[in-house]
């Protein structure tokens, strides 16, 4: 049968690649999907990151602050 008739063995070839392409095309859009999910809460977790580390600075200049006061008052 595969010589009977070279261009239906062809067009099943030509299918299964478009088959195949439209199944590379479903596993990117998850990968992509997925990876701009994980960009997102990355973000977050930086910015969750850097508000603690503003308010820890705050915390140590205060506390600098109060020695520098107790040790100038004694």
């Amino acid at each position: 049968m595969s010589h009977a008739n070279p261009a239906l063995n062809e067009l099943h070839e030509v299918s299964g690649r478009i088959d195949r392409l439209l199944d590379l095309c479903r596993r990117l859009a998850e990968e992509n999907r997925s990876l701009r999910q994980s960009q997102e809460q990355l973000a977050t977790e930086r910015s969750n990151l850097l508000a603690k580390n503003e308010q820890a600075r705050t915390r140590v200049e205060a506390m600098i602050a109060r020695l520098r006061s107790l040790e100038n008052g004694a």
